[in-house]
């Protein structure tokens, strides 16, 4: 059985009880992507879960994101100490 990603952030977002409206995929898998190709995949996840504990603090998604994967790209071109 095969589901897509629709479907899974529907049920995941009936799941935990979190409106639909408030989850950008994109703007999530953007991030996630950025992540993975300027430090190391792991992070992905990891900043992906970042960023919702600072949205769920009050922070603007697309702000955090934005800084997040500046940060990244900062890191994937830094020179090694």
């Amino acid at each position: 059985m095969s589901v897509d990603l629709h479907d899974f952030t529907e049920a995941a977002c009936a799941e935990l009880g979190v409106p639909r409206a408030d989850v950008d995929v994109t703007l999530i898998l953007d991030l996630a992507r950025d992540v993975a190709h300027n430090t190391v995949r792991p992070g992905a996840p990891v900043g992906a879960f970042l960023l919702g504990l600072a949205v769920g603090r009050g922070g603007d998604p697309a702000e955090l994101a934005a800084r997040l994967s500046a940060l990244a790209q900062r890191m994937g071109t830094a020179e090694p100490s």
